[in-house]
């Protein structure tokens, strides 16, 4: 089985990128334009400190649509572990697949997150999801984890499929994650 969630070993946080860890740009290609929300990087440092492993999973179909080079994204992409701390953050995982592509790593589809799990040893049942889009929580569900829809960042409410905790922003998804760590 993918993600392999009885072996693996370390729990994870697996955080959508835009909107919900930094301030939601519109194809970001630009390191400028990086913006970490308040809070993030000693909330991330907090998990970390608990034994939970930090991965972003982000799509960035702005790659497949033309939008920005690679290069773009993965200059965009040092501005946030820099912001965030690279001793924070331990993996990223980005598509550049634009939707109508055939690809089982664009979210809602599971395929990063069993990448990350296989990757880094992460027990899915004990791990988390934390995203501002419906997309992201389908995501989470589909790999078998828990999850948490942050409003900051959102232009949706949470909808199908219903969370399983609905937080302001991610201080709070992560204090609700500590509060319901099985570590």
């Amino acid at each position: 089985m993918p993600g392999n969630p009885e072996g693996g070993s370390a729990p994870a946080v697996f955080f959508d990128r835009d909107g919900t860890l930094m301030v939601d740009v519109d194809y970001c290609s630009d390191p400028k334009k990086v913006f970490i929300h308040p809070g993030v990087r000693e909330a991330l440092q907090r998990l970390k400190k608990a034994g939970y492993k930090n991965i972003v999973i982000t799509n960035q179909s702005g790659i497949g649509r033309g939008y920005m080079t690679e290069a773009q994204y993965r200059a965009v992409e040092e501005e946030v572990r820099r912001q965030i701390g690279a001793d924070v953050l331990d993996a990223t995982y980005f598509c550049p697949d634009a939707p109508g592509q055939p690809s089982t790593r664009r979210k809602p589809l599971p395929g990063m997150v069993f990448e990350a799990a296989d990757e880094h040893g992460i027990d899915l049942a004990r791990s988390f999801f934390v995203g501002d889009k419906g997309s992201d929580i389908e995501c989470g569900r589909r790999a078998g984890v828990r999850t948490i829809f942050a409003l900051l960042g959102s232009r949706e409410e949470p909808g199908e499929p219903r969370p399983d905790f609905v937080a302001k922003d991610v201080v709070e998804a992560v204090d609700i994650i500590l509060q319901n760590a099985d570590v």
